[in-house]
Parts: C-alpha cells; structure tokens; sequence
C-alpha cells in the first residue's frame, strides 16, 4: 500500500513539472513573437510593450504566476532530481547511465540553474528598472522623457548594442535553455501520458523544431541588435 502512495505520489511530482512546463514554454513562445517586432517592426514592438507593462491582467494576475512557475519549476525539478538520484544510489552496480541516456535527461539541474542564472540577468536588466520607473518613480506612460516616442525599443537596444559580453551571456543562456529544452519538451508529454508508439515520434520531432527554434530566435534578435545599431 505504501508503495502504491509513493508510486502515485511520484506521478503526481511529474505531472506537476509537465504543467509548469507547458506554461513556461508557451510563454518562451509568446516572448519571442513580442519580441521579435523589435527587429521587424520598433513601433509596434513598442505598442504591444507599453500594453503588457500597463494592462492590470498582465501586471497583477500573470505577471505574479508566471515568477511564481518560473522558481517553482526548477526548484522542484532539483529537487526531484536529487530523489531520483538518491534512490538510484545503488544503480551503478548494474546500469550505465551515461550509455543509456542522453546528457540533457542526466544534467537537467546545470541546464536548469544555467536559465535561471540567465533569468536573473533579464530581471536586472529589464524587469526590475521596469518596476522601479512605473511603482517607484511613479512614471506608467512608458515614454521617453522629453519626447513622444516610446522607451522600450530604445532601451532594448542599448543593452544590447554597447555591451557585447552581455550578448555572449545571453547567447551561451539559450544554448542551455536549448540543451534543457531537448529533453524537457518530450518529458512534459510523457509524463502527462502522451507515451505511445505512434504518436511519441512526433512529440520528439515537434519537441527538437521547438528547442532548437525559439532559443534561436532570442539568440538571432541579440544578435541582431548588436550588429545592426552603431556600438
């Protein structure tokens, strides 16, 4: 009986890691295709900006569940990595780890601790001056001072255009959000079920487009802005 519990409570940690993980990653996408407008289209980048950093629903309900997914994603999934490797303690005796599983599936915590190391950045370079402009200086019209234009674009820009040590962090972050995505995208499914000879082939096909493309998208749009605007 005990057994059952724990076997069901295991599922239970997996199923959770699969949920968050599903959220996570439609946001990447979300992100990216915002994102993207900086490179394609400043006055619209700009636009769609001042309208996620000022709508109440994005600021006060998503904004506080997307952090909150963000810790509790990879806290967890550390912590179910350090249960699965102390009840695996024994397992060298007669499993070779490293010949029967990919190195995503067995560094899952450095790829992981490597994004959240990448998260910090963000937070410091956007987020937290994001909050302090709008809640602390009080200043919610998103515009630059002295003028009509919009400040997201402009401040995306020189973050990226004057410092190119910060383009090679976030260039070397989405190499390992791509390396944790690799595995992660096809382990959500299955742990929500989708497991089966047919359609398995195609969760894995969809999971490598999905982390190899959208981490390359960021890396091309940092790229982008430090190669396009004058250093």
């Amino acid at each position: 009986m005990s057994s059952k519990k724990q076997g069901l409570s295991s599922i239970g940690k997996k199923v959770i890691m699969a949920l968050t993980g599903f959220f996570l990653m439609f946001f990447l996408l979300q992100h990216l295709s915002i994102n993207l407008l900086s490179v394609f289209n400043a006055d619209s980048f700009n636009e769609v900006s001042h309208f996620m950093g000022t709508n109440p629903l994005v600021q006060w309900v998503l904004q506080p569940v997307l952090i909150f997914s963000v810790v509790f994603h990879f806290v967890w999934g550390m912590k179910l990595e350090y249960e699965n490797n102390q009840a695996r303690n024994v397992k060298y005796a007669k499993y070779n780890g490293g010949a029967n599983a990919s190195w995503m599936s067995r560094n899952m915590i450095i790829s992981g601790l490597a994004v959240l190391a990448f998260l910090a950045l963000h937070f410091y370079d956007f987020w937290i001056p994001e909050i302090n402009t709008k809640y602390v200086i009080g200043d919610t019209s998103g515009l630059i001072e002295g003028t009509e234009n919009f400040r997201y674009h402009e401040e995306l820009v020189h973050k990226f255009a004057h410092q190119p040590w910060r383009v090679f962090l976030y260039v070397l972050s989405f190499v390992m959000l791509s390396l944790h995505l690799l595995h992660g995208f096809q382990s959500s499914f299955q742990s929500v079920g989708f497991n089966h000879t047919k359609y398995t082939p195609v969760i894995k096909m969809l999971g490598n487009i999905f982390a190899i493309a959208i981490p390359l998208g960021f890396i091309f749009i940092a790229i982008y802005h430090y190669n396009v605007h004058p250093h």
